[in-house]
């Protein structure tokens, strides 16, 4: 019997075959790494200065909540109940924040704890009030057997008013309205705040500021 003989195109092709499957192995791993996610640092000082800037979602975010706070309190405090009962005060009066009702449809336990932050160092740095902290706050309401829910209650917080010394409540809520159509929500967000006397119930200032958000397809 003679020698079996390999045919050339296979002694050709086997030796290239590991170098194929390599270079294939390389491009799914160069993919993977392609897409893997990658961590940014935004903010001011940093490469990505606008980082904040764009929305990512109709739901409130950090720049929301900062624009909706201040419209609120540049217009207290040009108002004239700021410049009569606040700067014109023998002394800086005590001011406390009741909590914001969140009026929405929307879960955002987590903007809503940022806008009162927002409220109390806005209060605070203005100089012109001394503002009872919220922590404390919850502690005497709970001394006093009072419930200091988001839902403004002018008798417990008359009795609250007078365990802290507080002359003036912040109270407000906020509220939104959500429109849809087969290429687009929209939502429209108020924050609506009051000043509130202890003493009298009566309302000292109100505004309402606005914020829309929406989702294009």
């Amino acid at each position: 019997m003679g020698e079996r003989r390999i045919p050339r195109r296979t002694l050709i092709r086997n030796p290239k075959t590991p170098a194929v499957a390599t270079a294939a192995l390389g491009v799914v791993l160069l993919g993977a790494t392609a897409c893997q996610p990658k961590a940014v640092r935004g903010g001011e000082g940093t490469e990505n200065p606008n980082l904040d800037d764009g929305a990512m979602s109709t739901t409130l975010d950090r720049v929301d909540i900062e624009d909706l706070v201040s419209k609120n309190l540049n217009a207290m405090m040009s108002s004239p109940f700021w410049g009569r009962d606040i700067q014109g005060a023998a002394e800086p009066p005590v001011v406390a924040i009741w909590p914001i009702k969140n009026a929405t449809s929307e879960h955002i336990d987590d903007q809503m704890l940022q806008l009162l932050s927002n409220i109390e160092t806005t209060l605070v740095n203005s100089g012109a009030v001394n503002v009872v902290s919220r922590e404390r706050q919850a502690e005497m309401a709970a001394e006093v057997g009072v419930q200091n829910t988001a839902t403004f209650d002018p008798a417990m917080a008359a009795k609250l008013g007078r365990q802290i010394g507080a002359k003036y409540f912040v109270t407000g809520k906020i509220t939104s309205t959500d429109e849809r159509t087969k290429k687009e929500r929209r939502l429209q967000y108020s924050l609506f705040l009051q000043v509130i006397e202890v003493e009298t119930s009566m309302i000292k200032f109100q505004f309402t500021s606005e914020r829309t958000k929406a989702l294009v397809r």
